[in-house]
């Protein structure tokens, strides 16, 4: 019960995005519905479904990917949490999933030429989660892919660089179907974030001793 209530937005948002997963894998709910409703794209904004840059940020429908993108959540979720109080991290959450999803739009049909392209997933507003993190515990020790282990900001830095690279492959008719572009748009409102406030975390992580290898 300590963690829970220590970080109960993390908690509530792990059960809606598992509730989201069940919804969409659930055989008596329509795909059509899922698709309208839970994939972010620049169709669908210009369909009026202006809903979609938040719900896609709550959308899993593969395991795999609401696994690893769970597991990212509660790692780094309950000390950031802790850090900025429940209310700010959930606006910061949802601000910084709302820029990837519109990120992922501007991307999609500005540099790859397909508006249609859509997308789903928390992983927008984890990559920023996880820069605010780097910044506000930089020598903290993560696993780099889940194997190995660097001081949180390097990590940071790498994926940031992996996403460029990988942007750029998709402008070129190459790479994986991944949403490189929501998550440049989600590190950089954790980055933007930390500049803005990072003397004031900084005073309140001394405050509450958590100092992480930072």
């Amino acid at each position: 019960m300590g963690r829970l209530a220590a970080a109960p937005v993390v908690h509530t948002l792990l059960g809606v995005n598992i509730l989201v997963f069940v919804l969409w894998t659930w055989p008596g709910v329509p795909q059509a519905f899922m698709v309208e409703n839970f994939l972010v794209s620049g169709h669908h904004l210009a369909q009026g479904r202006m809903w979609v840059v938040v719900t896609s940020v709550l959308s899993h429908s593969l395991l795999i990917h609401l696994l690893v993108n769970m597991v990212v959540l509660v790692s780094f979720g309950e000390p950031m949490e802790r850090l900025l109080g429940s209310l700010r991290f959930t606006v910061f959450f949802f601000v910084a999933g709302v820029v990837a999803s519109l990120a992922h739009v501007a991307t999609s049909s500005l540099l790859l030429g397909e508006p249609g392209l859509p997308a789903l997933g928390a992983s927008g507003a984890l990559a920023g989660m996880l820069m605010l993190f780097s910044f506000s515990f930089p020598r903290a020790r993560v696993l780099f892919f889940f194997i190995l282990p660097v001081p949180a900001l390097a990590a940071a830095l790498a994926f940031i660089a992996i996403d460029i690279w990988g942007l750029t492959a998709q402008m070129g008719n190459g790479g994986l179907p991944i949403g490189h572009g929501a998550h440049l748009g989600g590190a950089a409102v954790g980055i933007l974030y930390y500049l803005v406030r990072g003397k004031a975390l900084r005073a309140r992580r001394t405050e509450l001793g958590m100092g992480l290898g930072g």
